[in-house]
């Protein structure tokens, strides 16, 4: 993890402890402090990310309420020849499942179907969990404390029509286990864990355990 991204998570802490502070704290001079907080962690933001500070102090105001980890799911789809389905990631070049952030009012299941629908153009069926993975363990790219959930998935069929979301991708390729592109942060345990689901060798879904 390059510094960039150090100091990101840093300020993706701040936030968290802004947010927090505000949504509990009715002492104003303490509020005053936890927004002092939110305006430091939007400085480092802006930064990091290239944004315009405005942009960010406006979009860190709108996060109301307890903050907590955002929630993203990965569809590690493997067909009846035991290919996995990846894309090449157009941020980095490297190959990972295609995956992304829940939209508010749909299952994991769901969520993650539809990112593979979107990236990919294939239908898929999630069949079961393969484990659930800390973003700060893993050391995925992202900017925030992801918690991914992980779907072992079947392909259905192929659409006809190019993938809404085929920015995000390079390309989409199917690969065996013995012949695996060059894999991006954190798929070089998932995909290992997703051929051993799909063999049946994985008997429980991985978590942290406390870490």
């Amino acid at each position: 993890m390059d510094i960039s991204q150090e100091l990101t998570l840093l300020a993706d802490e701040l936030r968290a402890i802004s947010a927090n502070g505000l949504c509990f704290s009715r002492n104003p001079y303490d509020q005053a402090n936890y927004r002092q907080v939110r305006q430091v962690a939007a400085k480092i933001l802006a930064l990091t990310g290239g944004q315009p500070l405005p942009e960010v102090e406006q979009s860190l105001s709108q996060m109301l309420g307890h903050y907590t980890p955002m929630v993203m799911g990965d569809a590690l789809v493997i067909n009846e020849r035991g290919a996995i389905l990846l894309i090449q990631r157009a941020d980095s070049g490297l190959w990972a499942a295609p995956g992304g952030a829940f939209d508010v009012g749909e299952t994991a299941a769901a969520g993650v179907a539809r990112e593979c629908l979107e990236e990919t153009g294939w239908l898929v069926e999630p069949i079961r969990l393969i484990g659930i993975y800390d973003s700060r363990l893993f050391k995925t790219r992202v900017h925030h404390h992801v918690y991914h959930i992980s779907l072992l998935c079947r392909p259905v069929a192929q659409t006809e029509s190019l993938p809404s979301h085929a920015s995000e991708a390079l390309d989409v390729g199917w690969f065996v286990e013995s012949r695996l592109p060059p894999l991006d942060r954190g798929h070089d345990v998932w995909v290992p864990n997703a051929f051993r689901a799909w063999r049946g060798d994985l008997t429980e879904a991985y978590f942290d355990r406390g870490r």
